[in-house]
Parts: C-alpha cells; structure tokens; sequence
C-alpha cells in the first residue's frame, strides 16, 4: 500500500471508530472530486465562488500596489487555479507563482494551462496537504511574498483549527501577506441551495469519497445505501456535510468491520461561516495583522488582506 493510502486507510479507521462517524473531508479531493467540485463552483446555487469572482478583480490592483514587485505567489488549495489570474494579471512582474493542492493529477493540468498563458511567471506545482506542516521546495528570501486562499476553504476549520492552519501558514510563508475569502452567509434557504442542491453535484462529490475508499482501500461501501445531507447548524454556525444511511450496511477497513445502522451518518465536511470581526479576530490570534478587508455588497463574501510580520 502507497503512503497516501495507508494514511487514508488510518484516517478512516479512525473516523469510523469515533461518535460521531466520519470521513475525513481532505479524502474528497482525488481527481474526480476536483472535477466534480470545479463544476459546482459554475453552478448557479453555489454562490461562494460567483460572489467572489465579482469582488476579486475589483480589489486585485489595491492588493498588487501593498504587494510590491516581484512577488512570489504561493496559493492554497489552487484547484483548477482560476482564480489566481485576476491577481496575475495585476501583480508587477512577479517572480513565481508556487501553488499547492492534494490532488495531484488535477493540479498539473491546470499548471500545464496556466503556463502556456503566463510564460514569463515560473510556476511550482507542490503536492501537499495544507492541513499538516508544509515545506516548501522554493526559497521565500529574495522578495516579497503574497499567500493566497481563496474560495471558502478557511470555512472546513473549525475555529480552533483555522487559527493552528493560518500559524503554519506564517511558518511556513514567513514575512507575507496573505490574502483569504472568508464566508460570512447566514441565510438557511441560501445555504440549503448551495451545499445540498446544485443539481446532484454537491451529493455526488461526497458520494464520490466512498467510491474512492472502494477504490483505493477495497471498503465494500455500498453507494446505493447512503444519500448526502446538508445540516445548517449553530453555535459554532456552520453547514455540516453528512452521508446518511437509509438501510443497514456495513463497510470493511483492514481487519475491522464497520456496521451502521439505518439513519447513522457519516461526517464527510464542514463550512464555519465567519463574519468579518470574527474572522479577524481568529487572525490575530494567528499572529496576522488585519490589513484591509472587502465585502461584496450583498454581505456574501469578503476578502481579507492580512500582514505577517
């Protein structure tokens, strides 16, 4: 067994073996689920990703002017890297642009693209799980530096965790800034909409992680028994992502037998949803200092500019 694969089979092991059950949501992410997700963010419902390719742009050329030139770029979770070219296109002669994901196969396609458009900007592809400490394969040490997370992705860590994340961020980015979306949303029928509608997408992604612990792990998860269900949550507010069994199954890991009974869900993911003061609260306690933040005018989206000294 590969090594990824024996940390999966761990995790999962682990998972089960909780109250209450769970896969790891970071599992979701193999090349089918990147593709999966690419399309939920074209998807009408899902609102994150349209609200924030509004406000992107309209504040790319503010964060390129406190930047400076020749700035090293180093996203997270850079996906089908998209959004990384309203700031591309703006930044002043940057020097490279490095960016991370744990879905390797999808991650160099859209290098391979990216790079045909950007020739002059050196590109570093890194196969990494931003959820542990990331060394990087570059040197940050000859000019400034932009860390960029966009999307809601700050939104899977719990309070607690997001301040530990955006710690090793600064580990790991030294003297930086850092640019993140944050999600603020608190309407329940937009919420509903966009993580448990998008017709089907959403429900397939999470389904799509048991077919990959079929895959990889030979777990015996029966699809046919689970359906996806979005739970919108408070104290912490959040939107939880669970696989509800409608039937008795069971699953096999290793040498352990996993039995779940009849409306027993698997935790698949979360979405903490952060107001702008809360946000940067979580920032500080991370070390950053809050530099500017920008709110699309719905009150759906905002972007934090942070400094790390």
């Amino acid at each position: 067994m590969i090594a990824d694969e024996a940390d999966f089979l761990r995790d999962a092991i682990a998972g089960l073996s909780g109250q209450p059950r769970a896969l790891p949501g970071k599992y979701l992410w193999d090349e089918t689920g990147s593709t999966l997700f690419d399309r939920i963010c074209s998807h009408p419902d899902y609102y994150p990703t349209h609200r924030e390719m509004a406000l992107l742009p309209a504040v790319a050329a503010e964060v390129a002017g406190r930047v400076g030139r020749g700035a090293t770029v180093v996203e997270y979770g850079s996906g089908a890297s998209r959004k990384i070219r309203a700031l591309l296109d703006v930044l002043e002669a940057p020097a490279r642009y490095v960016a991370l994901d744990i879905s390797w196969d999808f991650l160099v396609a859209a290098i391979r693209r990216l790079s045909a458009d950007y020739p002059a900007i050196a590109m570093r592809p890194v196969h990494a799980d931003y959820s542990q400490p990331i060394r990087l394969p570059v040197g940050l040490a000859d000019g400034p530096v932009l860390g960029f997370f966009p999307g809601t992705s700050i939104s899977n860590f719990a309070p607690d965790q997001a301040v530990a994340f955006m710690r090793r961020v600064r580990d790991t980015l030294g003297p930086s800034r850092f640019l993140i979306g944050v999600d603020p949303t608190r309407d329940p029928a937009r919420l509903a909409r966009a993580y448990g509608g998008c017709d089907g997408l959403m429900a397939a992604l999470h389904l799509n992680l048991l077919t990959r612990a079929n895959r990889e792990l030979a777990a015996g998860f029966d699809r046919d028994a689970f359906r996806h269900e979005a739970r919108v949550l408070e104290a912490p507010f959040r939107v939880e992502a669970h696989l509800v069994a409608t039937r008795d199954t069971a699953c096999r890991l290793g040498d352990r037998t996993f039995h779940l009974a009849a409306g027993e869900s698997l935790h698949t993911d979360n979405s903490f949803k952060y107001e702008p003061s809360a946000f940067q609260d979580i920032a500080r306690r991370a070390g950053w200092t809050p530099e500017a933040v920008w709110v699309d005018e719905a009150g759906t989206f905002s972007l934090h500019l942070l400094r790390g000294a």
